[in-house]
């Protein structure tokens, strides 16, 4: 059996991180980090990857992924060309890239849950730069390509739920949005779906995320009941006097019933270890 190698570009950030763990064990995987963090420079499956200096043809070049995880943060501008330059690589090479998008990418429709297939349109930044990175891959042949859309992440090594804390500790409100309505996942549900879809090879558009749908505010406050006996202040934020969905739901490419979850799932995730 040949062990497919796999980069993850954006491997050192939170999420690229969990996803490396996850896939190292099962396939030979490698990762790329830009901020100097000596915990990388000694691992010798990480590169130092800057996106702004560097070009990431020279990386896939050395690697020769068969898989390439996109995961990269930071500068907009630097993150398209980056994505031009594997999109061109894709075309010559026998290899398939699975990019992490965002439930952003429908920001701009409120007033329903999103599937697969429905047509993208956001208000925000963040969700127009995803939204631009999808319109490229969509372009090539199916095969090459997965589009992972993912919902507000939490985890307890995750940054949501470390700001929380720290809000908590600081005596700092806890934002709250009473009338947004989402789904939810985590670090490790997350990484179990993407290693299913690198696994069985395959492509296209997916949502990842729970199952059902929860109101921002319960969510955040479930979730604080688990951190511990406090009784933080919240910020209640309205940014619209009716409900708001950003939200993303599977209709066509569901996973497996094992690879499911619910948003309670997320929230019992939460015991402090």
């Amino acid at each position: 059996m040949d062990i497919k190698k796999i980069l993850i570009l954006g491997g050192s950030g939170f999420l690229g991180n969990a996803i490396y763990k996850e896939l190292c064990n099962y396939f030979d995987t490698y990762g790329t980090y830009n901020s100097a963090r000596r915990s990388f420079e000694d691992n010798k499956q990480f590169f130092k990857y800057d996106m702004e200096e560097d070009d990431v043809h020279e990386i896939l070049e050395k690697v020769r992924p068969k898989v390439i995880v996109s995961a990269l943060r930071g500068n907009f501008a630097a993150q398209i060309l980056a994505h031009q330059h594997i999109i061109e690589y894709l075309k010559e090479n026998d290899c398939r890239l699975y990019f992490l998008s965002s439930a952003n990418v429908f920001d701009a429709y409120r007033k329903y849950p999103s599937y697969e297939h429905d047509k993208t349109l956001s208000e925000s930044v963040y969700g127009r730069l995803k939204i631009k990175i999808e319109n490229m891959l969509l372009r090539l042949p199916q095969d090459k390509m997965g589009i992972l859309r993912i919902p507000m992440v939490f985890g307890n090594s995750s940054p949501r739920i470390k700001d929380i804390k720290k809000y908590i500790w600081d005596n700092a409100p806890v934002e709250v949005f009473p009338n947004l309505v989402l789904n939810v996942t985590n670090d490790d549900k997350l990484t179990q779906q993407i290693h299913y879809l690198i696994n069985r090879d395959k492509t296209g558009v997916f949502h990842l995320g729970s199952n059902d749908l929860v109101h921002h505010e319960d969510f955040i406050k479930e979730v604080v009941e688990r951190i511990g006996e406090f009784t933080p202040i919240y910020k209640r934020i309205f940014t619209t006097n009716d409900e708001r969905y950003l939200a993303v739901l599977p209709k066509d490419n569901k996973l497996p019933k094992n690879l499911q979850y619910g948003y309670q799932d997320i929230i019992n995730h939460h015991v402090m270890r």
